[in-house]
């Protein structure tokens, strides 16, 4: 048995209530390892936003469980993913958003790439003014591709190249959102909030479970708890309110909504009518990620610049009172007392316990429970 089975055990016996993850899962540098080259390498990972690549050209690096990767729109208008290292001595080739033209060129050999990877220069490689070499073949020395979809304005990778279809892979929550004008979606604004001192999964699972919204958020949502309830469905899991009487968005958050995630680092709110909110979760560590929030409407609504302040204002309150808590939370990890984990709540977070189950079977590659044991409660 494996150091990451051994410290899993706990987890994995069957108890009442379920408990979480140990305190390790979440401040050790080998689970960390574990889940980079597991959970962020097999699995659709969101990376960014196609609003923050506008024109060709538009270049934005990324790191994903430690792979440096590289957006780039083409000449075409598409949004390619690479590995972003060249392939003569292996340099990072973008570090800063920017636009790089029609060339994507290295600073320490210049060699060049045009926009959809094809390698265009490698001067003086074969001698002065030798620009080839025997045996050296440009077309097999492009910069590699990563496996992209698009789905609206949300980027998703798979580095393994492996994962199912993404059409399947996000299949139940997509279900979901039936009903949406997808055509009429539309950004009004970014809230970016930079590095987090916590791990991923707390702000994960912290979005996941409807348990702690009364009380944390008591002064910026009106929804109480007893008209939530709680969603698995395969890769999709959250919770969902439904209210006989909305007050909206203004200043306070009393609307029916959807809180809905798509594993592992997906995050999606829809607020009735016509509004939604996603997270981009970067993990870049054991106890630190970052984290921006674009803001939409979904209707073709168009809103005030007040309107837009105010919401601005909204969701930056009540992502600060979250990350509060997910703080304190990865501090928390620090004592003894969570070696083990904690319980879970199995009415308000059982949701919270099939994520879990599902970062241990991708960093033990176990199987999930038998089909049937977590259903949505709704």
């Amino acid at each position: 048995m494996g150091a990451i089975e051994t410290l899993l055990e706990p987890f994995f016996e069957e108890t009442s209530p379920r408990r979480g993850l140990p305190a390790a899962a979440y401040t050790d540098k080998e689970f960390w390892d574990a889940e980079c080259m597991s959970v962020f390498t097999r699995n659709w990972i969101c990376v960014g936003f196609v609003h923050e690549l506008k024109v060709s050209g538009d270049a934005v690096p990324i790191k994903i469980a430690g792979h440096p990767l590289l957006l780039v729109r083409n000449k075409e208008g598409a949004i390619r993913a690479f590995h972003n290292v060249c392939r003569h001595r292996c340099l990072t080739l973008v570090e800063e958003p920017r636009n790089v033209g029609k060339l994507i060129r290295c600073p320490y050999h210049a060699w060049a790439y045009d926009l959809d990877g094809n390698l265009r220069a490698s001067p003086h490689f074969g001698g002065v003014n030798e620009h080839y070499s025997k045996g050296f073949d440009r077309k097999q020395n492009g910069l590699v591709p990563v496996r992209t979809h698009i789905w609206n304005d949300w980027i998703f990778v798979n580095i393994d190249g492996d994962a199912e279809p993404f059409e399947d892979y996000a299949s139940t929550i997509k279900e979901r959102l039936n009903g949406i004008e997808w055509e009429n979606l539309n950004c009004i604004g970014t809230l970016d909030f930079g590095e987090i001192a916590c791990n991923w999964k707390f702000i994960m699972e912290n979005f996941i479970e409807p348990y702690h919204v009364q009380f944390v958020h008591a002064s910026t949502t009106d929804q109480p708890l007893e008209d939530h309830f709680t969603i698995i469905d395969g890769n999709c899991l959250g919770s969902a309110v439904d209210l006989q009487e909305e007050i909206g968005t203004s200043g306070s958050l009393g609307v029916s909504s959807r809180y809905l995630t798509l594993y592992p680092n997906f995050i999606l709110g829809r607020y009735f009518p016509d509004q939604m909110g996603v997270y981009l979760n970067i993990p870049t560590g054991p106890g630190t990620m970052m984290q921006k929030r674009a803001l939409y409407t979904t209707e073709g609504q168009s809103l005030s610049e007040e309107a837009i302040r105010g919401l601005r204002k909204l969701w930056w309150d009540v992502h600060k009172e979250d990350h509060e808590m997910t703080e304190r939370l990865q501090l928390g990890r620090a004592s003894q007392v969570s070696a083990a984990g904690g319980v879970l709540s199995p009415a308000w977070e059982d949701s919270v316990r099939a994520f879990q189950d599902m970062v241990a079977r991708d960093v033990t590659s176990r199987k999930l429970p038998k089909e049937g044991i977590y259903n949505d409660n709704q």
